[in-house]
């Protein structure tokens, strides 16, 4: 697509080199949810998430300390505003999760490879390839399937939860392509700076009476199996994820980034069968097929 704040692809750059460190995270997402399932309670979201990001938050301080001193003004308030828009995605994703399956939980976020190139187009006020939006259909009618792959049901509370997160993603892409301040900063310093005001919110709801239990005690009530969970949420499934995301916008498009982040709900799909014992049924099988050829498909039909 053209018109789009990032970097072209150098010519000597092999697309696989971007494209790799992407697909492992959407390896690592699909597994998160899951994984969130296991350590997270409605009465405990706020206090998990706080957690989750201080866990990691002083080893990037200290590992991007001179990157930090070295952004400028602009740059921290970019970086805040990316970080203002994870908080939500954090906070819509893990209160979907605690009320739907693990499985939907990935599938219906995949809608997120749908709606990031329909925006990136209007804001471009380009058009996507039709070959794109055929594609972009298919993974659509994959991703009913897949969530409705035990018989068809009104969505529940969780999975509309899930779509606002899928919206939200698509804000926190495009933000990241085309706010001209954190382009020319290193991924380090910037990732270190949007999870340090996720947490600073997320902290600040945990202040507040009524959002759930106090993030010691939860805490204090984790076992090892609690903890190894924590540790991968916070490792594997926000920093190195974000790290390679916004390392990947800014060399690749967002519609790239976000079609290979769509193959996350087979991923969530194999995870919640295989550990978590969930079922998908024919139906769920049929539109993992179509999840996967739709994101194959528009993956090479984008402009990017």
């Amino acid at each position: 697509m053209s018109a789009v704040a990032v970097p072209a692809v150098a010519p000597s750059r092999p697309a696989w080199s971007t494209d790799l460190p992407v697909l492992a995270v959407a390896v690592v997402w699909g597994s998160s949810y899951l994984a969130a399932k296991g350590i997270t309670t409605p009465q405990t979201v706020v206090a998990v998430l706080v957690l989750r990001f201080a866990v990691v938050l002083p080893v990037l301080a200290v590992a991007g300390a001179r990157g930090l001193r070295a952004l400028t003004a602009a740059q921290w308030r970019g970086a805040g505003l990316l970080g203002l828009i994870l908080s939500g995605i954090f906070l819509l994703e893990t209160y979907g999760i605690v009320h739907t399956s693990a499985t939907n939980a990935g599938l219906i976020i995949s809608l997120t490879m749908i709606f990031t190139p329909l925006a990136e187009s209007a804001v471009t006020r380009t058009r996507p390839t039709g070959r794109f939006l055929l594609a972009a259909g298919l993974s659509v009618v994959g991703v009913v399937l897949l969530t409705q792959g035990g018989g068809f049901t009104s969505p529940s509370g969780g999975d509309l939860l899930m779509l606002l997160a899928a919206l939200a993603r698509t804000v926190h892409v495009l933000a990241m392509a085309r706010i001209k301040a954190v382009q020319s900063a290193d991924s380090l310093p910037l990732t270190t700076v949007q999870l340090g005001s996720a947490v600073a919110v997320f902290a600040v709801l945990a202040a507040v009476p009524g959002t759930g239990t106090a993030p010691w005690a939860v805490a204090a009530g984790f076992g090892a199996g609690e903890w190894a969970g924590l540790l991968f949420l916070a490792a594997f499934c926000t920093l190195f994820a974000f790290f390679v995301q916004m390392w990947a916008v800014r060399r690749t498009s967002p519609s790239r980034v976000s079609l290979l982040l769509g193959t996350e709900p087979l991923w969530a799909a194999a995870v919640g069968i295989a550990i978590g014992g969930e079922r998908l049924g024919m139906l769920g099988a049929v539109g993992a097929v179509l999840v996967l050829a739709g994101t194959a498909w528009g993956r090479r039909g984008a402009r990017v």
